[in-house]
């Protein structure tokens, strides 16, 4: 169990993982609160109008449910590296602690975007993240597809967020108005 390597997806790497894994299960971090604070200009936006997305904030009364993978051993220092590419844009390769749904305590890499990064957002009005989400697209579609993809995998997963859930309404609510 020592050599298990583990990695939590509590954003995209939910519902669009990559990389072959042994087993997957939900679990949570304490402490760590899910928020759309990071800025996207290489997925869901562009440098001249980033999207947001998900990172991890430090919060010691919530905590974020996710996905725990197992990863191959013989594979996982590859899938890393791939990771490492694909969350370049602003994220850190860091090491947390996960509780398992049985209750066991793991030890887990994910990605989070601290704020000293230069794509760093922060935080801002519902609304207002809501209305930069509906306008965003960027090479990996629209900013609108992120969202409503991972608060339909929490809902399937049963994981209740209240800012994920409050930004979809929001920026369902702004379609509407729109149209």
């Amino acid at each position: 169990m020592a050599n298990e390597t583990w990695l939590f997806g509590y954003g995209s790497i939910m519902w669009k993982t990559g990389f072959n894994f042994e087993t997957s299960e939900l679990c949570h971090a304490r402490g760590w609160a899910r928020r759309f604070w990071q800025g996207s200009a290489d997925h869901r936006g562009t440098a001249e109008f980033p999207g947001r997305v998900v990172t991890l904030i430090e919060s010691a009364s919530e905590h974020c449910w996710g996905t725990a993978y197992r990863l191959p051993p013989c594979e996982a220092s590859n899938i890393l590296a791939r990771l490492d590419y694909r969350e370049k844009g602003g994220y850190d390769r860091t090491k947390l602690s996960l509780t398992l749904s049985n209750g066991s305590t793991i030890t887990g890499i994910t990605y989070i975007a601290h704020p000293h990064n230069p794509h760093y957002l922060g935080e801002s009005s519902l609304e207002d993240i809501a209305r930069q989400i509906n306008l965003s697209t960027g090479p990996s579609g629209s900013n609108k597809a992120y969202i409503l993809e991972l608060h339909r995998t929490l809902k399937q997963h049963k994981i209740h967020d209240s800012h994920i859930e409050k930004l979809a309404q929001l920026i369902l609510q702004q379609t509407e108005s729109t149209l």
